[in-house]
């Protein structure tokens, strides 16, 4: 499949929460509300859409601070359409978005390294987090 010939939209105007949601939950990437997936995507700077004709396939989007640091997060990909290239465009989408930036951080899901390397990302020696639930994180492997 080509992915230039899919719909990519920029904006939130006419997004369906639900259908977000959704595609979350069979990407696989968790259970993430409608409401507090349209608070997040509106507060970011960059983000991406992408249909086939009026189905949600994919999504991404970048927190920036529009020069420093950006953070790219929430990329997915419907398991209907993982394997094509469809994630890397959209990861390419965003870093074209803040190429020029100090620093672009990436949090990848577990298993997921080596795809965001192959794409220059590398692993940090000195990242930390505080997790809503960090005892959650601790056992999934998140933080020692």
């Amino acid at each position: 499949m080509n992915t230039n010939n899919l719909k990519w939209i920029s904006t939130c105007q006419s997004i369906d929460w639900a259908e977000l949601s959704e595609l979350y939950r069979v990407a696989p990437l968790g259970d993430k509300p409608a409401n507090m997936l349209e608070k997040v995507f509106y507060n970011s700077m960059f983000k991406y859409f992408v249909y086939e004709e009026d189905r949600l396939i994919g999504v991404g989007r970048a927190l920036a601070d529009g020069m420093d640091s950006a953070y790219l997060c929430d990329i997915a990909v419907h398991p209907d359409y993982q394997g094509i290239g469809l994630g890397k465009a959209i990861t390419q989408k965003l870093l074209a978005d803040v190429q020029g930036y100090s620093k672009i951080i990436l949090f990848a899901s577990m298993g997921k390294s080596g795809f965001y390397e192959k794409l220059g990302f590398s692993k940090m020696t000195t990242a930390m987090a505080i997790f809503k639930n960090q005892d959650m994180a601790r056992e999934k492997g998140l933080v020692k």
